[in-house]
């Protein structure tokens, strides 16, 4: 793993750690868009771990559905729960008003959760 690579790893962590903590306090729409955060660091991670590097969320995203869910490099599902999670995110962050459902935030933690697991296991990182 890569120094970069685990900063991101931290990053994550870190973000996750923050959208618990904002969920127990019920900041639910923050919580959500630190969990997609979550989820978007371990993909930049992979990405990185393969010598790509792209400065858009969609470039990452799209790379970690195209060269790691695809070619069954990590469980497929986990580029739907990232996919999803942006979707959220931006409704988290961007709508006028935005009440996101303790039960949806709490699926997306989950899902991050799932993201972060097994990253030490699964190649390359």
């Amino acid at each position: 793993m890569t120094d970069d690579q685990k900063n991101l790893l931290e990053k994550a962590r870190e973000s996750l750690a923050a959208a618990e903590l904002l969920f127990s306090h019920g900041y639910f729409s923050t919580a959500a868009s630190r969990a997609y955060y979550a989820m978007f660091y371990i993909a930049s991670a992979f990405v990185e771990g393969d010598g790509q590097s792209f400065s858009s969320h969609a470039a990452i995203i799209s790379t970690f559905g195209r060269d790691f869910a695809n070619r069954d490099r990590v469980p497929r599902h986990l580029h739907r729960y990232l996919l999803d999670a942006q979707t959220i995110r931006h409704q988290a962050d961007y709508a006028p008003i935005s009440n996101l459902s303790p039960e949806l935030t709490r699926s997306l933690l989950q899902q991050a959760q799932e993201f972060i697991r097994p990253l030490a296991r699964i190649t390359p990182l």
